[in-house]
């Protein structure tokens, strides 16, 4: 069997996009890939054990598992290889592309390295290297057909529509069964303009898998566009009764419904795609589009908003905001729209036009007349131009409505091939991982060989000699009391009649005793005993650097519980652009995090090489604001401990919310590998190019 790309539907006229899931692993890993012949039967099982969870898809774990490999043995360039794989499945192409190119540093014959890594390559815009890459794989290996499918997909992306065309053909003359190579031939024949060919490739694909709904998608398209609507809703029906849940069978039947009037049926169907994707910007763009056109712009406006909160650079968005402000008589609203538009889009005409006839509306006559002015100079641009700048050409004809409902139609794609904002609709909810402090514990950690773990003697003494179970541990605090468990009431009853017993004697208590009951009511949010406590214990072994890292971190929760009040919880707080812009609160109160800067410094100076209480600083300089030092901190963390995933993470958000993407990224990379799953969220939403 070959190995290729399984490509999945992102719409109906472009490519399925490339994935390396189960369907490539089963082919490719239990054929391509023999066991190396070494004698440790342990690696062996390493590489069975992470091959196996590839397939699985549970792509973490596996990551843990060749990271292990690689610590066992660094010269295992498949090791490397699979973790790519990995990697490339959780959207860190970044990781990825890293991972292959150590596998092929170590075998430069490496075959597979040469042709996932192309397939990254293509992922992230990179056509140019990536075909570079599968034509040394091609070299290598002539006769592996499977590669003429993955470039064909590569040409695909980089609009080489003829050159795609051809690699199907020379894969589908030997795999004449594959379903996805008709499908992404017939995509490639679209863009040439040939739908008959098209139509007769999806006919095929959908002859050899009548199971699939993404065959008879397609085929609706084109239905659609040859006005054969009757047809297309008869496909998209029968994709949706083979898969209930896919919302882009029910965005494609909206469209179509719209065309014929069927507004109600046209809600409907976008309504369910919005009941499985909330956020589905270019749906709710849709949607606003039909409630302004049936007069309900209070609605209209609302999703407009969400809209333009999840991709703040849509120009259409605001366009079609500032119409149902001008219907709505919100003339100034509507200005600012206008504005907005024209700042996306200098050579907006019509936004110009538009922004006249607020203008007038609210007696600003000159400034009016200037926009006319400036959007008839436009238009004259627009009609001596040659082709050479279409987008900006596109937005000087005034005679282009803009308040159709966008369909992914050819014209669409081609215009912005691939690079669909509208399409970026999934949020998501980024925090700085939290401060470390020892926190109760049911039991001990136990310890494992490779595991990776920080290991500091001095750390393990203190946590043995505390009459409480304790753990080094980073959790964000909830804010809600946890119910406190008898064990605990009782061991925080023993601690106090404890304690009071050698008060009364007159006689020093232990700072441990006063440490552990601090962690106690700390662990229920006693804020003000557990920190009367903790300064007992520092009063008591002045030197302990421990002490002081958890009574800094208690102080900066205190901080924290104050400003959750007041909703000013997010001081670091990156928006959905790709440009990772903060949204800061103008409201927000400051707070002074100096007593808890205080306290870790202190605990620096006691233990300098403990990188905990660098992290814990990184964390606090940002709370203040001071981001450059806060990546001093960061990095002086790492460089202690190298396997330090939340540093990483922390130090990528800090990187990407000041813009340095780059960097920002190839941290958010590290941390995902160390075993931190929010990295891949962070990675798809900012280190992708989309």
């Amino acid at each position: 069997m070959n190995s290729k790309i399984t490509i999945l539907s992102e719409h109906i006229i472009g490519i399925k996009k490339n994935s390396l899931k189960t369907a490539l692993l089963v082919c490719s890993l239990m054929v391509l890939f023999p066991l190396k012949g070494f004698a440790q039967y342990d690696i062996d099982q390493f590489f069975l054990r992470g091959r196996q969870l590839l397939i699985d898809g549970k792509y973490s774990s596996a990551i843990d598992n060749f990271n292990t490999l690689t610590r066992i043995d660094s010269t295992l360039y498949d090791a490397y290889f699979f973790r790519g794989i990995a990697k490339y499945n959780l959207g860190d192409f970044i990781g990825a592309e890293k991972d292959f190119d150590k596998s092929l540093n170590l075998n430069p014959l490496y075959t597979p390295a040469y042709h996932y890594r192309a397939i990254t390559l293509s992922r992230t815009g990179n056509y140019e290297a990536a075909l570079k890459d599968l034509a040394e794989a091609v070299d290598l290996r002539p006769g592996y057909i499977g590669l003429y499918f993955s470039r064909g997909v590569t040409y695909f992306l980089s609009q080489q529509f003829d050159k795609a065309v051809d690699d199907f053909n020379k894969f589908i003359k030997t795999e004449d069964s594959e379903p996805d190579a008709y499908l992404n031939r017939g995509a490639a024949y679209i863009f040439l303009g040939d739908t008959l060919k098209a139509l007769s490739d999806y006919n095929k694909a959908i002859s050899l898998n009548v199971g699939d709904p993404e065959g008879y998608i397609r085929r609706s398209r084109i239905y659609f566009m040859q006005n054969h609507d009757s047809l297309a809703i008869a496909d998209l029906d029968r994709a949706l009764k083979l898969d209930t849940a896919n919302t882009f069978a029910y965005f494609n039947r909206a469209i179509i419904r719209h065309e014929r009037k069927d507004i109600s049926g046209a809600m409907e169907d976008l309504n369910k795609v919005l009941e499985y994707e909330p956020g589905n910007a270019l749906t709710l763009y849709n949607r606003a589009l039909i409630r302004s056109q049936i007069g309900d712009y209070d609605k209209a406006l609302e999703d407009y908003d969400r809209v333009i909160t999840v991709n703040p650079q849509n120009v259409l968005a605001y366009f079609n905001r500032a119409a149902v402000f001008l219907q709505m008589n919100r003339y100034r609203d509507a200005m600012d729209d206008y504005s907005h538009c024209i700042n996306l889009y200098p050579d907006f005409a019509k936004a110009y036009m538009n922004r006249a006839y607020a203008k007038a509306q609210l007696g600003q006559y000159n400034s009016a007349r200037r926009d006319e002015e400036i959007a008839r100079e436009k238009v004259r641009e627009y009609r001596t131009k040659t082709r050479d700048s279409l987008s900006a050409q596109m937005f000087a004809d005034t005679a282009k409505r803009f308040d159709k409902m966008v369909a992914l139609d050819s014209d669409f794609a081609k215009r912005d091939f691939a690079n669909n904002e509208l399409l970026q609709y999934k949020d998501v909810d980024i925090h700085l991982k939290p401060l470390f402090k020892f926190n109760l514990a049911e039991s001990k950690q136990e310890r494992m060989a490779m595991d990776g773990r920080y290991e500091s003697i001095y750390m393990e003494d203190f946590i043995d000699d505390l009459p409480v179970s304790s753990r080094l541990m980073a959790v964000r605090n909830s804010y809600d009391a946890n119910e406190i468990t008898q064990e605990q009431r009782h061991k925080r009853d023993s601690l106090s009649k404890t304690i009071d017993e050698l008060q009364k004697r007159e006689e020093a208590a232990d700072a441990l005793l006063y440490f552990s009951r601090a962690l106690i009511n700390d662990s229920q949010n006693r804020y003000n005993e557990a920190l009367g406590d903790y300064d007992k214990a520092v009063n008591l072994q002045p030197e302990n650097p421990f002490l002081y890292l958890n009574r800094g971190a208690l102080q900066a929760e205190m901080i924290d519980f104050i400003s959750s009040m007041e909703q000013n919880v997010q001081v670091l707080s990156l928006d959905n652009s790709r440009t990772a812009r903060a949204r800061v609160n103008e409201n927000r109160s400051t707070y002074d995090y100096t007593p808890a800067i205080h306290d870790m410094k202190k605990a620096t100076t006691l233990m300098p090489k403990f990188p905990y209480s660098y992290y814990n600083l990184g964390n606090l300089y940002t709370l203040s604001s001071d981001l450059p030092e806060a990546i001093l901190q960061y990095t002086k963390a790492i460089q202690l401990y190298p396997a330090f995933s939340e540093a990483y993470y922390n130090r990528g958000l800090v990187l990407i919310y000041l813009k340095d993407s780059e960097k920002g990224c190839l941290d958010m990379s590290k941390a995902g590998e160390l075993g931190v799953p929010e990295a891949y969220s962070v990675i798809s939403k900012y280190c992708i190019k989309k």
